[in-house]
């Protein structure tokens, strides 16, 4: 199951101290309210709009795919960015209320019919990005979580590689862990240049990074 980034909750057997503290943090996290304040659906999007500063991967006039896309800030963030003749292609197995140039398909992307549905939707055309904001449902089991999390962004590349046309860029949110460096050895064999990123957005404590691979080698 890949619930939209952000979306995970503790374990039931942890909820209700992680659950106090969580939602402590997010009522003074200075990001949530920024969001509200500025009309976007999650504080996410400053995390997509830190990337964007630093590297410029959306352009008006671009394809995109939005894996766990729900709430939908990188998607909302992206259709801005991307004008009229942008086209955004959303995912998520959560509901997501509809965004305006945003196409959205609700699914598991676990699932290989979804997938052939997200497939079909994006079409014949190539892709010029595709991220991923996607994490699982967390066990709170350190070694099951990262296997759960890396099978996620390795679908999500195997997706990519469906999608992208050459030259292409593909963003994912990675957990740090055991499987880490062999997926971004991975990306090298397959992109121009890979960059680490964690946006001031990323808490701090958090094992998240995000992979920016760019320059898609089409074989």
């Amino acid at each position: 199951m890949a619930p939209s980034a952000e979306g995970f909750r503790p374990s039931m057997a942890k909820r209700s101290k992680s659950s106090a503290r969580w939602l402590a943090e997010h009522a003074a996290d200075p990001y949530v309210k920024r969001a509200h304040e500025e009309g976007w659906r999650s504080r996410a999007v400053f995390k997509l709009e830190d990337i964007q500063q630093s590297d410029r991967i959306l352009r008006p006039g671009m394809t995109v795919v939005d894996l766990g896309a729900a709430p939908g800030g990188w998607s909302q963030y992206a259709a801005r960015l991307l004008g009229e003749k942008g086209r955004v292609i959303a995912m998520d197995i959560l509901e997501m209320p509809a965004i305006p140039g945003v196409e959205f398909l609700q699914g598991d992307f676990n699932d290989e019919a979804v997938l052939q549905r997200l497939l079909e939707l994006v079409g014949p055309g190539r892709v010029d990005l595709v991220m991923s904001d996607m994490a699982p449902n967390m066990m709170g089991i350190s070694d099951v979580d990262h296997d759960r999390s890396m099978n996620l962004v390795e679908l999500a590349l195997d997706f990519a590689g469906r999608t992208l046309r050459p030259g292409g860029d593909f963003l994912a949110k990675v957990f740090q862990g055991r499987g880490f460096q062999p997926f971004v050895a991975q990306l090298r064999q397959q992109f121009e240049s890979v960059k680490l990123r964690k946006p001031k957005a990323s808490r701090a404590r958090s094992a998240e990074v995000y992979v920016l691979a760019r320059g898609y080698r089409l074989v």
